[in-house]
């Protein structure tokens, strides 16, 4: 009798959790606004969904296993952004049930696990609420941090398998952090398989490789893409902008670096005191746990490192219910006021999911509304019916979002009376979508230097001839720029040169007239 009450209350809190991090992030996904990355997404994935493709029929450096994602959601739900939003809110039910099994398999015990995977819940995805790179990669990531810790744990071999199935799919989400989990994974794994000397372990991984580098060729072949577009628009072009990213790291202030993450550090101060513990004792039979544990801290430095060279807000703080997860487990394991440390690392992440919910998801920061009114939103379908049920408010117009909603129905109705192939240059990235005509946008988002190459960059002829090219094969005559563009002045202007007349329909919307370029 008591394992069956075990076994509803087990699926009575997954079953909450499933409801709970689904509905949680849907419910925010529809609160503001800002339009380069709330849009980007939606309307890639209608790309692909109806046969244009990344690489090959617009220039692209990040997401394109996302753009794929979303367009199985469009299919299967229709286009709309009830399904664009469940497409984030489906991650974030990923992300929180497979903390709550993990924490759960490594004896937990089911209220703990269960309080911090709703933590986890409330800080995960919702900050941006819709698709985006940042957030699926480092549900990836972490996904895959997990099967490694879950091979090492329980050695199954299937779990060698999954590893480089998930950081492949992370890779083609973001770069970074992948490739520094990838190394990660990868040093801690050949530990692993010389310390165990299991060669199946090994087979299986690389089984795992080959697998996904299989897909990969299969997708590009079935795409029609050139390995050589995909190679230049998503390794080197990237690597050439990697140096200046870099330098965001500098200087080492201790106020950047230490005091801003005070509370990753927090959570993961016990794994660092067994780590130095174990280093120290050297037993052998404790080996498992020390590559967990190690991965665990590792992991923790590394992303602190990619959130310091992100131009987006930041968003790690969902991390902290995770690393105290795993800093209360081993507290309780091995050491002797394991119960006194545990209740403190509770009130850590309760205290720090309260603070960053309060002061990052409900004003909205990552979506840059931090210091603005939400009472000032309006209904989004004033902007278009479709867009029905969002509070809409931007950056742009925190004041006055019926004056931005009027310049977009201007853009709708001249856009929707010229029926010709023609280039769309805006944020809002709907339109076309709603319009049912396809932008013949040169590039995925308009972001000048982290988007594309400027006249200074190596890739800057490959990029212009890339545009040209797309000009002149959909025999395009026309550009119009609907602003604000948030990482954008003049777009395209450095490549077309004096074969184009403007022509201006109001301060935020333009064409222009293309002739011999």
């Amino acid at each position: 009798m008591k394992i069956k009450n075990k076994n509803l209350l087990s699926i009575s809190l997954i079953i909450f959790l499933i409801i709970f991090s689904i509905a949680f992030n849907q419910y925010y996904g529809y609160i503001g606004i800002l339009p380069i990355d709330s849009f980007l997404i939606f309307n890639s994935g209608y790309d692909v969904m109806n046969g244009y493709y990344p690489f090959k029929d617009y220039w692209t450096i990040k997401e394109p296993f996302i753009d794929i994602i979303q367009a199985i959601f469009f299919k299967l739900f229709g286009v709309s952004w009830f399904s664009y939003v469940f497409h984030a809110s489906v991650f974030n039910c990923i992300i929180t049930l497979c903390t709550f099994f993990l924490l759960k398999t490594l004896n937990l015990g089911n209220a703990l696990s269960f309080f911090y995977s709703v933590c986890v819940a409330i800080l995960t995805y919702p900050s941006a609420g819709t698709p985006f790179s940042d957030h699926h990669t480092l549900i990836l990531c972490l996904l895959a941090l997990y099967t490694f810790i879950l091979a090492i744990y329980k050695k199954n071999n299937i779990y060698w398998f999954f590893i480089p199935v998930l950081l492949g799919f992370s890779f083609l989400s973001k770069q970074a952090p992948t490739v520094y989990v990838i190394f990660l994974i990868t040093i801690l794994s050949i530990i692993f398989f010389f310390k165990s000397k299991n060669i199946l372990n090994f087979v299986t991984a690389l089984v795992g490789v080959i697998t996904f580098l299989i897909l990969f060729f299969v997708l590009l072949f079935l795409g029609g893409i050139k390995f050589n577009d995909f190679l230049i628009q998503y390794f080197s072009y990237p690597m050439s902008l990697g140096g200046s990213r870099f330098e965001w790291l500098f200087p080492f202030e201790f106020q950047r670096i230490i005091w801003r993450y005070k509370l990753q550090y927090f959570s993961i101060l016990v794994l660092i005191y067994l780590f130095v513990k174990f280093s120290l004792e050297n037993k052998g039979k404790k080996f498992s746990d020390y590559l967990i544990i190690i991965s665990v801290i590792i992991f923790c430095l590394l992303t602190i490192m990619h959130q310091l060279m992100t131009i987006n807000a930041i968003f790690i703080y969902c991390l902290i219910p995770i690393f105290s997860g795993f800093s209360h487990i081993y507290s309780k394991k091995y050491l002797k006021k394991g119960k006194m440390i545990g209740n403190l690392l509770i009130a850590l992440t309760l205290c720090s999911t309260f603070y960053y919910y309060s002061n990052y998801i409900k004003n909205r920061t990552f979506m840059d509304l931090r210091n603005i009114n939400l009472e000032n939103s309006i209904d989004g379908k004033e902007v278009h019916p479709r867009l029905s049920k969002i509070k809409w408010i931007t950056m742009f117009y925190p004041n006055e979002p019926a004056k931005e909603a009027s310049s977009i129905k201007l853009a709708f109705k001249i856009l929707e009376e010229d029926k010709s192939k023609k280039i769309i240059i805006t944020d809002y990235q709907f339109i076309s979508v709603f319009l049912n005509q396809y932008d013949f946008s040169p590039t995925r988002f308009w972001y000048d230097f982290h988007g594309y190459p400027t006249e200074n960059n190596i890739y800057f002829s490959y990029w212009k001839e890339f545009v040209l090219k797309k000009i002149r094969k959909n025999n395009i005559k026309s550009i119009y720029v609907l602003k604000p563009l948030h990482g954008e002045t003049k777009p395209l202007e450095n490549i077309l040169s004096n074969c184009y007349q403007k022509k201006i329909f109001s301060e935020a919307f333009y064409k222009l007239v293309l002739s011999n370029c």
